[in-house]
């Protein structure tokens, strides 16, 4: 028997998904699968899905599909987070680090999952409190300049120890999954996701110890914003959802297995290797 009875859909807000829609209803019409998404996503598209709202599709769906990019996959991977339904990327334009397939792949690898033949990679999340509101981040939080406001004076305490303070443009807290996005922008390493740890990234830093920082994923960090900072915004995977003065302060801690990405065969390093244009090393002459 097949494992996948109800599929949902998450779309990009704009990219054009009918194609892969399409697809889904043909592969779930032919299984006698439903197909969910939400209102105001499938709404604008003439199609047969049923609308529910997001709490129906988390609870219904056996397979959640993020038709976009990296984006909706972190926004797909956001709604399910803590459940243990598989995810599977579908990349409508530039490759993504997340998207596992194309379009023209996803009648296959629905009745590959279907058939229970596929793996599933754990995501690792990140949580603080902004705002008085619980946020969760599977590629970044990070506390930002503001452009005219200084730079982000930022204290940075590992498990209750006073450890560095930087002086930078940003400084980011990064997931392994977000290792290969700000935080390598700004200079941090490349981590394979099946590692659980925290990254610590000063972008642009503007004091003498620029490096990176990886914590174990049992260990909390407080970044606190020093006096001499200006006021900071905090962007949880891209995204401002509050800012910070100078004496506010933030803690982070590491939240494993948060997400289940379906793979069908593509390695991260595959992956890395084509989204980065890594060539291969230079030769010694």
């Amino acid at each position: 028997m097949g494992m996948v009875g109800t599929v949902g859909l998450v779309l990009h807000p704009e990219r054009d998904s009918k194609k892969a829609i399409d697809t889904i209803l043909r592969w779930a019409g032919a299984k006698d699968a439903t197909v969910l998404g939400l209102p105001e996503e499938v709404g604008r598209i003439d199609c047969s899905a049923v609308a529910v709202d997001a709490d129906t599709l988390v609870e219904r769906s056996d397979l959640l599909v993020g038709l976009g990019g990296d984006g909706t996959m972190l926004r797909t991977m956001r709604l399910l987070a803590g459940r243990p339904t598989p995810i599977l990327g579908v990349n409508l334009g530039r490759l993504g680090f997340l998207a596992e397939i194309d379009v023209d792949e996803l009648a296959d690898t629905l009745s590959a999952i279907d058939g229970h033949r596929y793996t599933v990679e754990p995501r690792m999340a990140i949580r603080s409190r902004v705002a008085d509101a619980h946020v969760t981040a599977f590629n970044d939080i990070a506390l930002v300049r503001i452009p005219g406001e200084g730079l982000a004076g930022v204290a940075v305490t590992p498990s209750g120890s006073d450890f560095v303070r930087f002086s930078a443009d940003a400084v980011i807290v990064a997931t392994t999954t977000g290792s290969t996005a700000y935080s390598f922008s700004a200079g941090g390493p490349i981590v394979s996701p099946r590692v659980e740890a925290v990254l610590v990234v000063p972008a642009a830093a503007h004091s003498s110890f620029n490096r990176a920082l990886v914590l174990p994923a049992d260990e909390e960090v407080t970044l606190e914003v020093l006096p001499t900072s200006g006021r900071l915004a905090v962007e949880v995977d891209g995204r401002v959802v509050g800012h910070l003065c100078p004496g506010d302060s933030i803690t982070v801690s590491a939240w494993p297995g948060a997400a289940k990405v379906v793979r069908v065969g593509t390695t991260f390093y595959e992956r890395a290797r084509r989204k980065l244009r890594v060539d291969g090393s230079a030769e010694a002459y």
